[in-house]
């Protein structure tokens, strides 16, 4: 069960301590090279050698046309360095981490935006910076991605709270602001200032989000590029947009055309960018400066927030109960039920395990929704773990739909393992028995974890009851006569 944080100095402490120790520790060691002036090659070789992917993906960033337009072949750290610089190599190996930490769970619809917002900041600040300073670019690139630190933390670090605020900020008329507060006890802002000092990422950083930030060029590069990303979101003629694009040409000495055409330049970059640093799946969250895929992208926004479709969810309840009766083979039922349980009832991400290798464990057997193609190749569970109860074989063994994340299983919240939190991410999520008269088959699962919204007392309602008439329709197809 989380551990439930208010304040700044208690965030502070659980991303450090509990969430995201691994990177706090390479992000202190890096930044710690920074303030040495005779920092040795070495030192900073050995801080990345520690970790293979880390040493692979900044040879692959390095090797890359943004970093290395002579396309010489860099195949050693040593000889990054030489060739594209110290603190580039240092800069560049915060960023991967900083991603690559907040990737690796089953990260949220809120984590990615904002991470791509982040991204095409961090584009739009860097090209900016070019016509005002002659050097310092690089600082300039990673103080815009790390503005909102705190925030991108809090969203990658799961959890109840985590939840909680997602469901908030889903209420109509909501202030966000608001809602930050009360769950959290402190605002975005000073998490990420907390988060600053506490893995000392850099007085630039820090500056950015001072009222200090208009005198230093530095600093108004990167307030630029944030600004820059959060009206993209509204699209490239809104008002926001033109008087920052005025703002932009005021500040870099160029004609308003040119600091516009610079501008979208930067976020077609972006989408490289992103790619180039191993989080291609950003992509589609940039705001593209195609006419056809900007009407494109905000069908997809309003897509993602899949809503339940009344209509079609009594239709499949329906076609299972006819199944129920006969006809139908397991293919179509399996189909019919992912179909209902996603479009009909809302669930954004469902899969049906069942018992595989003569009952020794849980397989995937089908899922639907965004990124569950990965479960079909990799999800795996024991049917019985004495050392380690979980979930899935809790749920069948006691023939029992459960409703985890809320105030009637927290103590059930143990049986959701590391290994089921790396594959699904923390939250809420339904699970129940699929069992066939006295056969039990696996289980189904289904959760809102792309959007981060809460589900409802409805949605639980409906997933029993397609469970209860799947396991009726797999009654019913072994009892027919083999033709």
């Amino acid at each position: 069960m989380d551990v439930r944080a208010q304040g700044l100095q208690a965030w502070v402490d659980r991303l450090n301590q509990s969430e995201l120790p691994a990177l706090a520790s390479v992000v202190k060691d890096l930044q710690r090279l920074a303030v040495h002036e005779h920092a040795s090659v070495q030192q900073l070789a050995d801080v990345l050698l520690r970790d293979a992917a880390l040493t692979s993906k900044v040879l692959r960033v390095g090797n890359s046309s943004y970093y290395n337009p002579s396309q010489e072949t860099i195949k050693t750290i040593s000889r990054a360095i030489v060739m594209i610089g110290f603190e580039n190599v240092r800069l560049i190996s915060l960023s991967v981490t900083l991603i690559d930490s907040l990737l690796e769970r089953a990260p949220r619809e809120q984590l990615l935006e904002l991470l791509a917002r982040s991204f095409h900041a961090a584009v739009q600040a860097r090209n900016i910076a070019g016509y005002v300073l002659s050097r310092h670019d690089e600082e300039v690139f990673i103080a815009a991605l790390l503005y909102n630190i705190g925030e991108l933390a809090f969203w990658g670090c799961g959890g109840e709270q985590v939840d909680d605020l997602a469901a908030q900020l889903a209420q109509p008329g909501v202030k966000a602001d608001e809602a930050v507060q009360a769950v959290l006890g402190t605002s975005f802002r000073q998490l990420s200032l907390g988060l600053v000092r506490s893995w000392s990422l850099g007085e630039l950083t820090s500056l950015a989000h001072s009222q200090a930030a208009s005198s230093d060029p530095a600093a108004r590069a990167v307030a630029l590029g944030v600004q820059i990303s959060e009206a993209a979101l509204g699209g490239w003629e809104c008002e926001r947009m033109a008087a920052l694009t005025r703002a932009v040409a005021e500040f870099t000495g160029v004609e308003e055309a040119d600091a516009l055409q610079q501008i979208l330049a930067s976020a077609d970059e972006t989408v490289e960018v992103a790619t180039t640093f191993g989080a291609s799946r950003l992509g589609r969250l940039i705001p593209s400066t195609d006419p056809e895929q900007i009407r494109l992208q905000q069908a997809q926004r309003q897509a993602a927030l899949l809503q339940p479709n009344l209509l079609l969810l009594q239709q499949s309840l329906q076609d299972l109960g006819l199944m129920a009766t006969g006809g139908g083979d397991a293919g179509i039922i399996l189909d019919t039920l992912l179909g209902g349980l996603h479009h009909g009832v809302g669930l954004e991400r469902v899969m049906v395990a069942v018992l595989a290798d003569q009952q020794t464990r849980f397989k995937a057997r089908c899922a639907i929704g965004e990124g569950t193609e990965a479960w079909l190749q990799e999800f795996v569970m024991p049917a019985e773990q004495l050392e380690q109860p979980h979930i899935f074989s809790y749920a069948l063994r006691h023939r029992q739909a459960l409703w985890m994340g809320v105030p009637a299983s927290y103590n059930l919240a143990d049986l959701v393992t590391q290994p089921l939190r790396q594959c699904f991410g923390s939250g809420m999520f339904f699970i129940a028995p699929l069992v066939a008269g006295a056969r039990e088959i696996g289980v189904i699962y289904g959760d809102c974890r792309l959007s981060g919204r809460a589900l409802k007392h409805e949605q639980f309602v409906a997933f029993q009851r397609f469970t209860q008439l799947t396991g009726r329709c797999l009654e019913s197809l072994s009892k027919r006569p083999v033709s």
